[in-house]
């Protein structure tokens, strides 16, 4: 029997439980993937805006891609499980530090046998993967608590491991080659073969991990283990008489939250910041990602794409409109708005949508695509 919803007629099991069963739905996918593909690197060739050129790739799109996909881990553990961290940038620095070591070689010494384990230095996307499984394994680990306490306790929890990794990795000299002032430089950037050294090819290269990663990310959220951790969320009590083991459920989440978080720190000390510090992934990043989770709306993978862009966006806004207007503006004061005008969002958005921006798009794209006809 055919039957139509939001203007499109479905008439197979298999089209209604599609990624994207909506043909309009595809169709801008298909277009953005293009846009953003094709269209930005050439665009940015063309300096024909303040912020075009050079300046648009590295400043803007290449820290936008990046903070996406560690939200959509941030995204995975708090809006789809319900679990509270506050530890996602000591996560980031795991994955930054430890593709690190697998960049440059590991090297491990056995002073009691006289003798070291020696790891040769291996390829980029090996190191990045690697670090994404390391920050997984620490996620799992952290995230045992987690069976016995929930809330407030497992913020606090998780908080821990932000302090403790923040210590390691700047007392612990061994993660950072034995260097005096803890800062690292990254490896060369090469991509089987590819040397990558303009900010466009680093921009595409990050392109291609966040599209990789978000449409696994889409997938996993709607098959059977995405539907055990929305139950878990909702309540773990009645998801645990249905046979949902809480264990399985809560610790992927944290595994997999923990690997994309881990492989977008990677991407941030690689590609974006090249040489950085301890400093790189401090608690503020923690408080950032959930920010861009919370305002982004909690649940959504396009949610965590929002709310990146509202928040690296909004201040170079505040910066640059008063200047190009003629209003004299000071770094300070342009901080305290960042602070007053996102702490007010996420007030209005707890009290009127806690969805957040992803909830009024779709109910933006509903009105829209059943036009003139809305009720």
């Amino acid at each position: 029997m055919l039957y139509r919803e939001a203007g499109q007629f479905k008439t197979t099991y298999a089209a209604d439980m599609a990624v994207f069963p909506i043909r309009q739905d595809r169709m801008a996918l298909y277009l953005l993937l293009a846009v953003a593909f094709i269209g930005v690197p050439l665009f940015a060739q063309l300096h024909i805006w303040p912020f075009g050129g050079d300046y648009l790739i590295r400043a803007i799109l290449v820290p936008f891609l990046i903070l996406a996909l560690a939200a959509i881990g941030v995204n995975i553990l708090v809006g789809y499980c319900g679990q509270i961290s506050l530890g996602s940038g000591a996560f980031m620095a795991i994955g930054a530090y430890s593709a690190y070591k697998f960049g440059t070689g590991v090297h491990i010494p056995l002073e009691w046998l006289g003798s070291e384990i020696s790891i040769p230095p291996l390829p980029l996307v090996a190191s990045i993967l690697l670090g994404g499984l390391m920050a997984a394994f620490v996620g799992v680990l952290f995230g045992i608590p987690s069976l016995r306490i929930k809330g407030l306790y497992l913020a606090v929890a998780t908080l821990a491991a932000q302090f403790f990794f923040d210590w390691v990795f700047l007392r612990v000299k061994w993660f950072t080659n034995y260097t005096p002032s803890g800062s690292v430089n990254a490896p060369e950037l090469s991509f089987f073969g590819w040397i990558v050294h303009t900010s466009t090819e680093r921009y595409l290269l990050c392109l291609a991990f966040v599209t990789i990663f978000a449409f696994l990310a889409k997938n996993l959220v709607r098959g059977n283990l995405g539907r055990q951790w929305m139950a878990i969320r909702d309540m773990d009590i009645a998801a645990e008489l249905m046979g949902i083991r809480p264990l399985y459920a809560k610790l992927t989440a944290f595994a997999v939250s923990s690997f994309m978080v881990g492989v977008a720190g990677a991407l941030w000390a690689f590609i974006y910041l090249g040489s950085w510090e301890p400093l790189a992934f401090s608690i503020d990043r923690s408080f950032q990602l959930l920010f861009m989770v919370i305002i982004g709306g909690l649940g959504s993978i396009l949610g965590s794409f929002l709310g990146a862009a509202f928040i690296l966006i909004l201040p170079i806004l505040l910066d640059q409109v008063p200047h190009a207007l003629g209003i004299p503006i000071s770094v300070e004061t342009v901080s305290l708005l960042v602070f007053i005008i996102t702490g007010m969002l996420i007030c209005y958005l707890l009290i009127v949508e806690p969805h957040g921006f992803a909830r009024l798009w779709s109910i933006t794209k509903e009105k829209l695509r059943l036009w003139p006809y809305p009720y």
